[in-house]
């Protein structure tokens, strides 16, 4: 199997190098996005900075997800643009999915953007911005399904792909013989922040064809990264004092399918987690019909792979998720769980979920209420249903006035807060190992250590505060840090947890 690269193209090189100021939103999968383009704005002779009030050039990688997301893309554009009148900016860009999504139509809507550049134009971003600057003119492209770019057949793709544009996967060309390292893939990759965790792209695109989301249509179809490239980048992640991988996707369990081996995922835990520097190795995104036996024993056996289910439910009702084009109901989910907490009953599991879905009644509202309470998750996210442009959801029957969509919402945010709250609480007394990952204070003898414990993915299942026996911030610890506590309470999700000296 031949590992894609990006063939090496001359840039366009300023005097002085420009500095450009980067934004990323969304998800972790645009941050990794993100430090591809940064790494490809590098090479291409830009200098990269912090504060955009310094920058000449503001790009902002976009998310095009739901309303809410699109509206703060949006907004953070806008407020990009105002640094050209009170900075030194002289450009705005918008990159991104929402910039994918939508292209012209966005160009047009948003004239303060001076440009819109799609996924095809990732390859030479450098010189794209570099034109921009020196006053041209990008034409936005016209929007289509990128599912229609690479094969329908799964092992078909592979080839394929390299003529497609699929941010995350670059790789840097090979150095010349003797120079090393002397052959293999290399990470096409700029780091935009120092913490311990960093998310690893190992795949892109989905197949599902679920009605509620548009991300297909705009991503492509599924294409999973080859393993040698995934390894070569954790092995460039553990170089730059990364301790935990957090692996990425639209869909991880479907990792391997277009590599001839569904069960790719299970094998390639083991060789990330035994990466010299790498501590834990956490899987995000799997659709619990593609879950199998195997990537569960996978996940809670190989030293270094923490136990976290990160399960895309959705629903509970058997007819909503017809409707949604998902599989499954409220005993096969409960099954899945019960399977996990068998093997590690400390496991973390979170899921997400849609309120007010076309055509949910409320016998449907309770079906999913009732296996909330039984699943106990650790954490869970509710989402109200809204039309997303281009959806087959937005032509069904049965759509649910706003305020109703917004009482259940409102009554599921309440339910799962307090089951989250309760599934924290038992967790009282359990020995738990916690990734350091800031000070929360600029007091360098009070230092506030928190971190997060196995069971808590970034950003979105909460955190754990480090505490001495009397309370106070325990000595020699920093960041990068894998601590051995004990949890002693909680604030909602939040642990506080005493360090085992």
């Amino acid at each position: 199997m031949t590992t894609r690269t990006e063939p090496e193209r001359p840039p366009t090189q300023p005097t002085q190098p420009t500095t450009v100021h980067l934004v990323s939103l969304g998800c972790a999968r645009n941050d990794v996005d993100s430090e591809e383009l940064a790494a490809r704005l590098e090479a291409g002779g830009f200098r990269l900075v912090d504060d955009p009030e310094q920058a000449e050039a503001v790009m902002v990688n976009t998310c095009g997800f739901v309303e809410s997301a699109k509206k703060d893309s949006v907004d953070t554009l806008l407020a990009a643009a105002d640094l050209k009148e009170s900075g030194q900016a002289r450009a705005v860009v918008a990159v991104g999915c929402l910039a994918e999504r939508y292209g012209r139509d966005l160009a047009e809507s948003l004239p303060e953007a001076d440009a819109v550049l799609g996924f095809d134009d990732y390859a030479d971003v450098a010189a794209r911005l570099q034109d921009v600057l020196a006053g041209g003119r990008h034409v936005a492209h016209a929007p289509r399904d990128r599912r229609r770019l690479l094969p329908i057949t799964p092992v078909q793709r592979q080839e394929a792909a390299a003529s497609v544009a699929l941010p995350g996967h670059g790789a840097a060309p090979d150095l010349p013989a003797g120079v090393a390292p002397a052959s293999g893939p290399r990470a096409l990759r700029r780091r935009l922040g120092s913490g311990p965790m960093a998310p690893l792209k190992i795949a892109s695109g989905c197949d599902r064809r679920c009605t509620f989301c548009a991300i297909p249509a705009f991503r492509g179809a599924y294409v999973s990264r080859p393993p040698a490239d995934v390894l070569a980048e954790a092995r460039w992640l553990a170089g730059q004092g990364v301790r935990e991988l957090f692996l990425v996707s639209e869909n991880s369990s479907s990792y391997g399918k277009d590599l001839g081996d569904i069960r790719l995922m299970e094998g390639l835990l083991g060789e990330l987690a035994a990466v010299d520097g790498i501590d834990w190795v956490r899987v995000s995104y799997l659709q619990p019909a593609e879950t199998r036996a195997s990537l569960v024993a996978a996940m809670t056996s190989v030293e270094g792979v923490v136990p976290y289910f990160d399960l895309s439910f959705q629903h509970a009702a058997p007819a909503v998720l017809r409707r949604m084009r998902r599989f499954g109901d409220p005993d096969s989910f409960l099954g899945l769980v019960e399977s996990v907490r068998e093997r590690a009953p400390h496991a973390g599991i979170r899921s997400n979920v849609i309120v007010g879905f076309p055509g949910e009644t409320e016998q449907d509202l309770q079906t999913l209420l009732d296996f909330l309470t039984a699943a106990r998750l650790d954490a869970v996210g509710v989402f109200p249903y809204s039309d997303e442009d281009g959806t087959a959801a937005t032509g069904l029957d049965g759509h649910l006035p706003e305020e109703v969509v917004e009482e259940r919402r409102a009554a599921a945010v309440d339910l799962v807060t307090e089951l989250m709250d309760q599934r924290a609480e038992d967790r009282i007394g359990e020995r738990v190992q916690v990734l350091v990952e800031s000070d929360d204070t600029d007091d360098p003898d009070e230092p506030a250590w928190t971190g997060r414990s196995a069971h808590q993915g970034p950003e979105v299942d909460g955190v754990t505060r480090l505490v001495e026996r009397d309370g106070r911030p325990p000595a020699g610890v920093g960041v990068g840090d894998l601590v051995t506590a004990v949890v002693r309470a909680n604030e909602g999700p939040d642990l506080l947890a005493e360090v085992v000296r």
